[in-house]
């Protein structure tokens, strides 16, 4: 029996190789793409790469959807939260090729049926491969990208804002709550908010989802950026935190009847509420990192709402 079986598999894997000739005589072995190794395909032809572009092909198209839904003009509420979306995960992307720590494509995740059109996207890296210092690097680099498009988005999206009369506004539709920071760009640009009077556009709806998303991403828990960089910041100290908003959002959902971020919530719990060590929880990060991490992550103060949608 044994001795059968191993003949059967051998002359399975002994299968004549195709071979093209050309004309003046060289030949050419054709080897199938899956046998070709990972690190030798063209970016295209990588099963990762592959999904990458699917899921942001279909995350262009959800947010176009909405937009088009709601403003009548899907491509100027899609492009700009594609470039917050794509500026925010390059960072963490091409800073993680500069210290030569292997991920993953950014995966983008589309939500047509809601009001955002997208839950955000989300890099996948194998943990213990950074130190301290590079572990920083990479989860601020994405937060900081991702304002640098966000903010000029919201300057312009309030220049560009039509005033409508709130009694106009049609029952059932959404409105986002702007967070201080928004409020500021408003009245720098508009001056006082006008009473009685919402703004309407794509592009500063747009602006929004920006800094909400990171400063949303900026809370200290678990896989979040705010996990890492508060990691990087105070060392084990940091589960105490995490563990602390944890049960404090828990608490406000209870009492608020507020359910906004149980689906957040839970991912995080998935994907563990702590952030893991770096391998080198020692590497110093300097001055200007110390100060840079701490005043990222303040952004929550300004940038973060706890309600931020409600139903006119």
């Amino acid at each position: 029996m044994d001795s059968s079986n191993n003949q059967v598999s051998d002359s399975q894997d002994r299968t004549i190789p195709e071979v093209l000739i050309f004309s003046d005589g060289q030949q050419v072995v054709v080897q199938d793409v899956d046998d070709v190794p990972r690190g030798k395909r063209a970016i295209w032809q990588q099963k990762d790469f592959r999904w990458a572009i699917g899921l942001f092909i279909a995350t262009c198209a959800s947010t176009w959807y909405v937009g088009d839904a709601r403003y009548g003009n899907g491509f100027a509420y899609m492009i700009p939260v594609m470039l917050i979306l794509l500026a925010h995960e390059m960072g963490h992307y091409i800073t993680s090729l500069i210290y030569h720590v292997k991920v993953s494509p950014p995966y983008f995740i589309p939500m047509p049926f809601t009001p955002l059109g997208t839950f955000g996207a989300v890099i996948i890296r194998q943990a213990g491969q950074e130190d301290r210092k590079t572990l920083f690097d990479i989860a601020i680099a994405g937060p900081l990208a991702g304002l640098v498009i966000a903010i000029p988005v919201c300057i312009y999206g309030a220049m560009t804002a039509v005033e409508i009369p709130i009694h106009l506004v049609p029952a059932n539709d959404y409105q986002f709550i702007a967070p201080p920071f928004v409020g500021w760009i408003v009245k720098a640009v508009r001056g006082d908010w006008p009473a009685g009077m919402v703004l309407e556009s794509a592009i500063l709806d747009a602006g929004w989802v920006g800094i909400f998303i990171t400063a949303l991403n900026l809370i200290p828990i678990g896989q979040l950026d705010g996990g890492h960089i508060l990691y990087t910041l105070i060392g084990k100290k940091a589960h105490h935190v995490a563990r602390g908003l944890i049960v404090g959002s828990l608490v406000y959902m209870f009492l608020t009847a507020n359910p906004t971020y149980i689906l957040m919530l839970f991912l995080i719990l998935m994907m563990g509420p702590y952030p893991p060590p770096p391998s080198n929880d020692r590497a110093p990060l300097g001055k200007f990192r110390i100060v840079l991490g701490w005043l990222t992550l303040a952004f929550i103060l300004v940038g973060f709402t706890p309600v931020p949608i409600v139903m006119s």
